[in-house]
């Protein structure tokens, strides 16, 4: 039966029983709202381990002062109910005040791969990130961490802050799961309205775009990024934040694809800002 682990001291209780017990662990960190995407970490997880563990945790330290920390979905019913159908073994949802109690003042600052994309657009947001991660690697100590590629820079600074802090961790990065149309699952797309929901579809289709220039073998930067801001510019609701395309996974500037690289888009529908991303390779 899943277990919920609400306090850290009971968390490592936990977890030095299973190790005790010679069990491997993974961890798989959400901020809950769970879909198809997060179960699908979940599964690779349980397949990988012998125990899951599904953080289900609202980090205020990567949320900007006019994002929508206080508006995001929580859901804790119903994300115990779907992590237990995919053998999860514990939901550590541990409040605010437990992991950044009075007087909190450490934070972890990952350089120059945070100074782009998302890390441009919402300063401070990989601080966060990288800080709750890297207390979450130690309250769990888990063998492997399970990230989604949906949030691809993301994957990319926790990567860099593995090997910078030494922890002892293997990283996994699971494919984007996508709704039957196209679009990226997202705990922010239920924000949509019907007509914004039909409009953001734009997303995968300009990245499919990008992925057909390279197979038919394109291999200028510059052009493959004009024809993905053309192709979301003709969505009238669709106010792109940023359209980049670095070399993957360095995350530099590059000017002909050569071997892989990453282009990723964020692009707001109404208030609701979305981020998707797509590999290109040159064959």
């Amino acid at each position: 039966m899943m277990r919920l682990i609400e306090t850290i001291q009971e968390m490592r209780a936990f977890v030095t029983a299973a190790r005790a017990a010679g069990k491997t662990i993974a961890l798989v960190p959400t901020m809950g709202a769970l879909h198809d995407g997060h179960l699908s970490l979940m599964r690779q997880a349980k397949a990988q381990c012998d125990i899951v563990i599904a953080s289900v945790f609202v980090n205020p330290t990567q949320f900007g002062p006019n994002e929508d920390l206080q508006c995001y979905p929580r859901d804790l019913a119903g994300d115990s109910e779907k992590a237990s159908r995919v053998g999860v073994d514990v939901i550590f949802h541990p409040t605010v005040a437990e992991m950044y109690p009075n007087g909190y003042a450490s934070f972890v600052s990952v350089e120059k791969i945070t100074d782009k994309l998302c890390g441009l657009s919402r300063p401070g947001h990989f601080r966060g990130v990288a800080t709750v991660v890297s207390k979450l690697f130690n309250i769990v100590q888990p063998d492997k961490a399970f990230f989604g590629q949906k949030d691809a820079q993301q994957v990319l600074v926790i990567q860099q802050m593995i090997r910078d802090l030494d922890f002892n961790v293997q990283l996994e990065m699971v494919p984007i799961v996508r709704e039957e149309d196209g679009l990226a699952m997202s705990s922010r797309n239920r924000y949509l309205s019907a007509q914004e929901r039909s409009a953001a579809l734009v997303l995968s289709q300009s990245l499919s775009l990008a992925q057909q220039l390279v197979r038919e073998g394109e291999r200028d930067i510059a052009k493959i990024r004009t024809a993905v801001v053309k192709r979301i510019a003709e969505q009238p609701l669709a106010n792109i934040d940023y359209v980049e395309i670095y070399n993957y996974p360095e995350l530099e500037p590059v000017s002909t694809l050569s071997t892989q690289a990453l282009v990723a888009l964020a692009v707001r529908f109404g208030s609701t800002r979305l981020i998707d991303n797509a590999i290109l390779e040159a064959y």
